[in-house]
């Protein structure tokens, strides 16, 4: 593809993104907190169906597949994987054809050891096969990285950057963890929210490709689902967001959205599948200290309580310099748990800036 074509192509994805200098860019962090006009937001009411809600849902401006795995080589040496689609629209409507779509697709991918960490993304317009996800069987899809697979229950994971590539295998017979109510989870006092649903028990075996080194790995995976038009209140400048596995097959996702004043939630995964929401204010996530990344102050070590599972714990960076120089720049990256509890597993923090 030459320059201008790629230039092109860049230029009309992140128009479609709302990622375009001007009112485009809106409130919070990557613009989400802009007010959701006239597409659809997530209600209460809504009871999530499955595989239908393993399929894009175009009436909402923005949504994503989003995994992270923690994995271990031969030798024992932990690494941290991340794959990523992201769709967004600039209307709400179902996808249409060639350029003319209103959708727009971004991939994020990522690989992190002790010491180094590689990280790269795709751009690509809908409707014209660049970029797209389905379910029968399923398939999400941006170039040629994918997630695919009979079912999201059994899925190959690819992606491949200047420097490194992946592929991983994906399994669980483990049930959907619903966040929040019954998948409906909120974000701010003001009422925002997503529809959001998880698979935190896939089991993964493959292969990680950098520095001419190709390593066999097995570990754990966890899947993020979640699609809504303004999932952030205008406040809110940014999240720091915790998957943990914990030592026994407990897992925890926790969230600190930072705004005036901060807002959290949780949800508590028994080793069978139970699940325990709490509401905003029982988790709590406090930074311990900064280190300073790409000119900017980022906290990669924080102290987590959830009282009401006994949860007092310190959660490390595998590798402090997991930042992520991408469209919109953020820090994520596989972690260390110690303390009341042992585990590992993958910390997001994004509008640091």
């Amino acid at each position: 593809m030459n320059a201008s074509r790629l230039t092109r192509r860049r230029v009309l994805t992140l128009a479609g993104l709302g990622l375009v200098a001007g009112p485009a860019f809106g409130q919070g962090f990557a613009g989400l907190g802009r007010h959701a006009g006239e597409f659809a937001v997530p209600r209460p009411e809504t009871q999530l169906s499955f595989p239908a809600d393993h399929a894009p849902h175009p009436d909402f401006r923005i949504e994503w597949w989003y995994v992270t795995a923690n994995l271990n080589g031969p030798d024992g040496t932990p690494y941290g994987v991340q794959w990523t689609l992201f769709r967004s629209a600039l209307t709400p409507a179902s996808e249409q054809s060639g350029w003319s779509t209103t959708q727009a697709w971004m991939g994020h991918a990522a690989l992190t050891t002790p010491d180094r960490h590689f990280a790269a993304e795709r751009l690509a317009r809908g409707g014209i096969g660049q970029a797209g996800a389905g379910i029968e069987p399923f398939d999400a899809w941006i170039d040629d990285w994918r997630l695919s697979g009979p079912d999201l229950d059994h899925v190959t994971m690819k992606a491949a950057g200047e420097d490194f590539a992946f592929t991983l295998d994906l399994a669980t017979e483990a049930a959907f963890v619903l966040q929040g109510n019954n998948g409906f989870s909120v974000k701010s006092a003001a009422g925002q929210a997503s529809h959001y649903y998880s698979q935190p028990f896939y089991e993964v075996a493959g292969t990680l490709r950098f520095e001419g080194r190709e390593i066999s790995v097995t570990g754990l995976a966890w899947l993020d689902r979640e699609w809504s038009s303004q999932p952030l209140s205008g406040d809110q400048e940014g999240w720091d967001w915790f998957s943990l596995h914990l030592e026994g097959g407990d897992k925890l996702m926790g969230f600190r959205l930072r705004g005036s004043p901060d807002f959290t939630a949780a949800t508590y995964v028994s080793a069978d599948g139970t699940t325990t929401a709490f509401e905003n204010g029982v988790f709590s996530a406090e930074p311990m200290g900064q280190t300073e990344i790409e000119g900017r102050d980022i906290p990669v070590r924080w102290q987590v309580r959830l009282p009401p599972r006994g949860i007092d714990v310190t959660v490390a960076a595998l590798n402090a310099n997991a930042w992520m120089p991408l469209t919109f720049p953020y820090w994520e990256g596989p972690v260390t748990i110690e303390g009341s509890h042992s585990g590992q597993g993958y910390l997001e923090m994004t509008g640091y800036e």
